[in-house]
């Protein structure tokens, strides 16, 4: 039992380091890969495109429409936003279906230190990470970071391959329709398509252009 106890310890403290190192170089150094990518490059049996960006080398409207599409309180909460999670379990009450209240901060804290899918203990180790992550880096490293590391396609993972390999042309050239285009895509990227959007996705894209015109200085100030 002193066996075990002792392994589950330095366990933690290998995922603290880990983590921590982690939260510390990533807010300068851009990952070299994430869990689902190395998950994704085993499933295909080839490497998986990316190629991280710089905020400034993306159309600034995908940064709204991601806002938009994923999490419209971003420059207004600390990591988790707790009045979306308090509207998810009113819905819960009502419909019997709990629906997600995933921040970009979450996605990020996810997708860098965690594995796919779900479950109570990744969702418990999620929050605290998105907390961290919130408080150690800017918003625009946030954000950036999201853009650079989110999978968009098969295979695609950020906005500059996912341009290039959608639309043919450098993230710094999407147009609103196109950046809302790949945010309507984003909750299934190997599912739906951006360059040949399915109906629903067409009436998704709508909606995401609608919100973006919506967003006001609250919403986006913390990215300009």
């Amino acid at each position: 039992m002193r066996l075990l106890v002792g392994l589950l310890k330095l366990l933690l403290l290998a995922l603290a380091l880990f983590w921590g190192g982690g939260l510390l170089l990533f807010r300068f150094v851009d990952p070299p890969a994430t869990p689902l990518m190395l998950i994704r490059s085993v499933e295909r049996g080839s490497a998986v495109q990316y190629r991280p960006l710089p905020l400034t080398a993306v159309a600034p409207g995908l940064a709204r429409a991601v806002i938009a599409a994923e999490d419209g309180r971003f420059c207004l909460h600390r990591g988790i936003d707790l009045d979306a999670v308090q509207d998810a379990l009113d819905d819960y009450e009502e419909t019997g279906r709990l629906r997600g209240a995933s921040t970009i901060s979450m996605q990020v804290a996810r997708n860098l230190f965690l594995w796919p899918g779900g479950g109570f203990v990744r969702k418990a180790l999620e929050a605290p990470l998105a907390l961290a992550l919130d408080a150690a880096w800017p918003k625009r490293r946030i954000l950036e970071v999201y853009l650079s590391i989110a999978e968009m396609g098969p295979g695609l993972f950020g906005a500059g391959v996912a341009a290039q390999a959608h639309f043919g042309i450098p993230a710094s050239r999407l147009s609103d329709t196109q950046a809302a285009r790949l945010a309507a895509i984003l909750p299934s990227p190997n599912r739906w398509n951006a360059a040949s959007p399915t109906a629903y996705i067409e009436r998704r894209t709508g909606i995401i252009r609608g919100r973006m015109g919506q967003l006001g200085q609250a919403q986006l100030g913390c990215i300009n």
